[in-house]
């Protein structure tokens, strides 16, 4: 069991309300990520859950039992960090070990569990090697085997890939998404990478100096943002967002629309404008454009095959059905 209830939390430094007064529940089983720019809480939020920062006020609770006063230690949940935080003179199958050899498992025990998670990850053929002869990609699997030996009722991820280049980042995604349907054990992960949090999450928390923008699965988020912040947030390319756009009804002073909700037309359209810079990736195009009377470019997506060049006129309107549309106070109304 994993199911995590934040109630009223509050984190302060000194005077600073970092985190205000916060409601969250993440149920058993769930991957969620809380993702949203740095300095906007979602570390400080993981490190409270985990027990390595004090609330100020508020309850956490975890499986039904107060956990708000509880060590670290106490609270069943496993913690993988962005610097991995292995011993250098130990081999892998010790680093591994170490958490169980702390907690005084019997030696037959412990095997069995580093045999357990090195098959899971694929670490079998590593085990004698110390970190300093692995990949970044590897020790992360390290890392994230000495968690799973301690067989918790919970993950913490603070931005596990940060370090890793973007080739790994991929392949290390598929295999934690992979570990969580093997698992069935709850997972929180912080990132600030948007893209992470809509290919791995079945939950998604964006948040925003300290407040909880919106909650939801990476599709809710993507077709029905709550607000303008999360909006321009989740996605990429981001969605255009546009004020005073001919296309704003219903007292909208902005409208929103994703890049692959345009059409590029003959002529006439809602839009005109001239390419800017085009981006050729094979099966897609994105054009950035400058729009007659809209300050920044508007991105739009098209099939490769579309021939436009810097400097051509082109005309564009949003698909029906798919405008969305935010108020002064930035609240999407429709």
């Amino acid at each position: 069991m994993g199911r995590i209830t934040l109630n009223k939390v509050v984190k302060r430094f000194g005077e600073v309300e970092v985190i205000p007064p916060l409601d969250l529940t993440i149920e058993d089983g769930e991957f969620t990520v809380f993702v949203g720019p740095s300095g906007c809480g979602k570390s400080t939020l993981l490190r409270l859950i985990a027990g390595l920062e004090d609330v100020s006020s508020g309850d956490i609770t975890i499986d039904g039992t107060p956990a708000t006063d509880l060590p670290p230690a106490k609270r069943g949940l496993a913690m993988v960090f962005q610097s991995y935080a292995l011993y250098p003179h130990m081999s892998v199958r010790k680093n591994i070990a170490f958490p169980m050899k702390m907690a005084g498992l019997s030696q037959e025990e412990q095997e069995a569990r580093i045999k357990k998670a090195a098959d899971a990850l694929n670490l079998t053929d590593y085990l004698d090697r110390r970190p300093g002869q692995l990949s970044g990609g590897q020790r992360q699997r390290v890392a994230i085997g000495r968690a799973i030996v301690r067989e918790p009722s919970a993950f913490l991820f603070d931005e596990p890939l940060s370090n890793l280049d973007a080739a790994l980042r991929v392949g290390m995604r598929l295999e934690i998404s992979e570990l969580h349907e093997r698992l069935k054990t709850t997972m929180i992960y912080v990132t600030h990478d948007q893209v992470e949090a809509m290919t791995m999450a079945d939950k998604i928390v964006v948040l925003r100096a300290g407040h909880i923008e919106q909650v939801g699965s990476p599709l809710e988020l993507y077709r029905n943002p709550r607000n303008l912040f999360v909006a321009g947030f989740i996605g990429s390319p981001k969605m255009n967002l546009i004020p005073g756009a001919p296309a704003a009804k219903h007292d909208a002073t902005h409208i929103g629309i994703r890049p692959e909700h345009f059409r590029i037309v003959e002529s006439g359209g809602t839009f005109t404008g001239k390419v800017i810079v085009s981006e050729h990736l094979g099966s897609d195009t994105f054009f950035h454009v400058d729009v007659e009377g809209v300050e920044e470019a508007v991105t739009i997506r098209a099939g490769g095959e579309v021939g436009l060049r810097h400097g051509d006129k082109i005309h564009i309107e949003p698909e029906e059905g798919q405008i969305h549309r935010f108020d002064a106070q930035g609240l999407r109304i429709a």
